[in-house]
């Protein structure tokens, strides 16, 4: 029964990971991302490849600008599959990878998602 508790302890812990990861990045508090991340963390997206977490953070930050939220209609909705990998740490479960993959995406207006990315170049951070 100890098995089936410490299960259930890890994968609540493991979920809050993952909603604190949507909130920081939904709310830009970035600064977040390091109490979520192992320090050597990496992250791949459409919006380039980081490897650390200091690289996630300013990836994250180039990525979603406040403009983007302030937007009175989004250039495009877009619809994703993470992929994160967790890693128990002294600290607590925390985040060693973050992948997505965009699956589909509104057309609002002519720009596509290779164009939205273009304009933020995919930098190694």
């Amino acid at each position: 029964m100890t098995t089936n508790l410490q299960a259930l302890a890890d994968r609540a812990e493991i979920e809050d990971l993952v909603h604190r990861l949507g909130a920081s990045l939904d709310e830009r508090r970035f600064d977040d991302l390091r109490g979520i991340l192992v320090e050597g963390a990496t992250a791949r997206t459409p919006g380039g490849l980081a490897e650390g977490r200091d690289a996630m953070v300013v990836q994250a930050e180039r990525n979603h600008p406040v403009e983007d939220r302030t937007a009175t209609r989004p250039h495009m909705v877009l619809g994703e599959v993470y992929r994160l990998h967790a890693r128990r740490t002294a600290a607590g479960w925390r985040l060693s990878s973050v992948e997505t993959e965009p699956v589909w995406a509104t057309e609002p207006t002519a720009v596509d998602l290779a164009e939205l990315f273009a304009r933020r170049p995919a930098q190694r951070a």
